[in-house]
């Protein structure tokens, strides 16, 4: 039984706590922490939370509290962090890490210091399909990857911190790119280095200082490249897209907006369809388990089982830092317009890589360029000649 100090009592934490109380039914918010009063105080009543404090401290250090999870606002996963770490507790934490790598370093390099479990609670990559996607691809089903993306796009987040540039760190980018490239990511190899981001982001709708929407290309050391796209102005709900490309393969996810679940109402039952939708009549789009559709389930399942058996979970904080380096280079490039390079102080992934070779072989003096068959009973074979460099074509009857 995992015994847990929720730090936030808003929207994520309440999704945390209904997955920690649910799936393994073991485990308990023992110790809430919120900046209001009354928030802490309705949280504590609605899980049956023992202790509630308005003094983050309190919270981390009761004595009963084996692990944090953090739940705040972007701007306050720092000290919340830095106090587990003085008061030896394992902590695991929302993303983004932090609201840029400088913060994200400083995390990593401090709890690694106090010796302490750390986990990067990024839910898109526990999600059944991507785990079932990434286990194919480990598999060699798409043979080498050339090519991932990831979109996730809604009309924006709840709660009114998010909004502000000084507390966020940033907008669409940080707030859902963070998802993004770490999907892209573990498709492509969380081993293989990103080398160069190229990002185009601007403010189209929402009166703020942040991005409302961004598309952006990471390159990879071995000649991968990862694509993310990213918008708080998408109407029609949460939309979560992944597209795999490989030399063997493809793979195609929709995660959460078209879930094969469909419905008309004229919207006089129950208000709540699914996270982000923006009505409750009309054709609607259901999701029968969110906490499991979104990950959560299995995130909290492989963080538990992690700090149980004294091993590192499958997201940490390095995970977090590598995602604020890249988004870093995202923002960078959205001001030069150029490709910028990802700068990463720490990296414990290979060294070195070259782009693989592309050509393939169909004898001793051709390049197999593409082979089909023909919809006349002919196969066609396009041939790049080793030495000449001609194209040519053969028919194999």
């Amino acid at each position: 039984m995992k015994k847990i100090a929720m730090l936030g009592s808003g929207f994520i934490g309440r999704f945390y706590a209904d997955s920690i109380q649910g799936y393994r039914s073991k485990d308990k918010v023992v110790s809430v922490y919120s900046r209001r009063e009354e928030s802490a105080k309705k949280f504590a009543e609605d899980y049956r939370c023992s202790h509630w404090t308005t003094v983050m401290e309190e919270a981390i250090a009761h004595p009963d509290v084996d692990i944090v999870c953090i739940a705040l606002p972007n701007n306050l996963h720092e000290e919340a962090v830095m106090l587990c770490c003085k008061h030896k507790k394992a902590v695991m934490t929302t993303k983004p890490l932090g609201r840029n790598a400088a913060e994200a370093k400083r995390m990593l390099l401090a709890v690694e210091e106090a010796g302490i479990f750390n986990g990067y609670l990024e839910d898109l990559v526990y999600t059944p399909k991507f785990i079932k996607a990434v286990d194919s691809v480990k598999a060699g089903a798409l043979g080498r990857i050339l090519w991932a993306k990831s979109r996730e796009t809604h009309p924006g987040p709840h709660s009114e911190w998010f909004w502000d540039l000084e507390q966020a760190g940033g907008g669409c980018i940080l707030d859902l790119g963070c998802h993004c490239v770490e999907i892209s990511r573990s498709y492509i190899g969380k081993d293989i280095k990103p080398v160069e981001v190229m990002c185009w982001a601007d403010t189209q709708v929402k009166p703020i200082d942040a991005e409302d929407h961004a598309i952006g290309l990471v390159k990879y050391e071995n000649g991968a490249i990862g694509q993310f796209e990213v918008s708080w102005t998408f109407r029609g709900g949460l939309d979560l897209r992944d597209e795999v490309m490989g030399t063997e393969g493809t793979i195609w996810i929709n995660s959460f907006l078209r879930t094969g679940f469909d419905m008309f109402t004229t919207g006089k039952g129950g208000d709540y369809i699914a996270e982000k939708a923006e009505s409750n009549s009309g054709w609607l789009f259901p999701v029968g388990d969110e906490l499991n559709e979104l990950g959560y389930n299995h995130m909290f399942m492989d963080m538990f089982n992690a700090h149980d058996s004294g091993t590192d979970p499958k997201e940490t904080f390095y995970d977090g830092y590598v995602v604020n380096a890249i988004l870093d280079a995202a923002y960078r490039s959205a001001k030069s317009k150029l490709w910028e390079p990802v700068v990463l102080d720490i990296w414990r992934g290979k060294e070195g890589l070259t782009k693989e070779s592309h050509l393939v072989s169909y004898d001793d003096a051709h390049y197999l360029i593409k082979e089909e068959m023909t919809h006349y009973g002919d196969k066609k074979l396009i041939l790049k000649h080793k030495e000449t460099g001609a194209i040519s074509e053969q028919i194999i009857k």
